[in-house]
């Protein structure tokens, strides 16, 4: 799949359809949910089309090509979710996407927290349909925690040796904060309570879906213990990026007539700290999925 096709994908209109394409459905959608992620701009810290962020080795480019790598992974885990599996099977298509997306960006990490999350979700919409149940947001992420969340928060207590280095666990243990398996295990409390709905409002008010993600990604960041800010910044850069976040809401978010020079002085605040909120992206994700899979079956 091209820059063009993946641009395509993120700008067509995704419509109901019946069971025998759902998982190459669900995929679009992941994949466009992703794009639109990474095509955002102003991100504080983050990848931008014209910003490399906070970030010496990536850039949008890198991006894109993560998601060529990711376009097959999504519709085969949404397949397997019609199985109804344990987590054993999702994990080791994981596992594979994650190998095919370091080989396409020559080992830099670009999209394992999106593997993770939307792959789950992706596998519980087509558990849902399967089962002949309407797809919508809560229905989604509650599957997620139902189905898979007593496996992941037992992965959580004995990692492998290599989830044990990640930074995520690391900044879990450091800190005590919960992370992205935790945050999969409760069914996304983060993204249904805080991302979902400052999106639909700012969509609803302006009828403008970039602004409608940016005030998403603002909420995710106010809110969050974001673990990479964590892990970058400790506590006091998760502190600084939550009050800058705070910050812009409260004067108006991106309803604000100068939103967008204020998002652009915020970034280069974070850039000069070297911070990336890049578990909120990775919910932000997860938030542009939500929006769109309401009657996707």
């Amino acid at each position: 799949m091209s820059e063009s096709a993946l641009l395509a994908t993120a700008s067509h209109q995704l419509e109901p359809g019946d069971m025998a394409d759902l998982p190459a459905r669900i995929g679009r959608l992941a994949i466009r949910s992703l794009y639109r992620e990474a095509a955002l701009s102003p991100k504080p810290g983050l990848v931008c089309p014209d910003s490399p962020g906070s970030h010496d080795d990536m850039d949008f480019v890198t991006f894109v090509r993560s998601l060529q790598a990711l376009r097959d992974y999504f519709p085969a885990i949404a397949e397997c979710g019609q199985q109804a599996p344990a987590l054993a099977p999702l994990q080791a298509l994981g596992i594979a996407a994650e190998q095919r997306m370091l080989t396409a960006t020559g080992g830099v990490n670009t999209h394992r927290g999106a593997i993770f999350n939307l792959g789950l979700l992706c596998a519980a919409g087509g558990l849902l349909a399967a089962a002949g149940e309407r797809l919508e947001a809560a229905a989604v992420c509650r599957t997620v925690s139902e189905r898979w969340g007593e496996e992941i928060l037992d992965g959580l207590a004995a990692p492998s040796a290599a989830d044990a280095a990640s930074n995520g666990l690391v900044v879990a243990r450091r800190y005590g904060c919960g992370g992205a398996r935790q945050e999969a295990a409760a069914g996304f409390p983060a993204a249904l309570e805080l991302g979902l709905p400052a999106y639909r409002r700012i969509l609803t008010e302006t009828g403008d879906s970039e602004r409608a993600a940016i005030q998403a990604l603002f909420s995710l960041m106010a809110g969050l213990d974001d673990s990479n800010l964590l892990w970058r910044g400790g506590r006091q850069g998760l502190s600084f990026g939550r009050q800058l976040a705070a910050g812009f809401l409260a004067v108006g978010g991106v309803l604000a007539t100068d939103w967008r020079a204020h998002a652009v002085a915020i970034d280069r605040a974070f850039v000069a700290r070297r911070l990336s909120p890049g578990g909120s992206a990775d919910l932000l994700g997860v938030t542009l999925f939500l929006a769109e899979v309401d009657g996707l079956y």
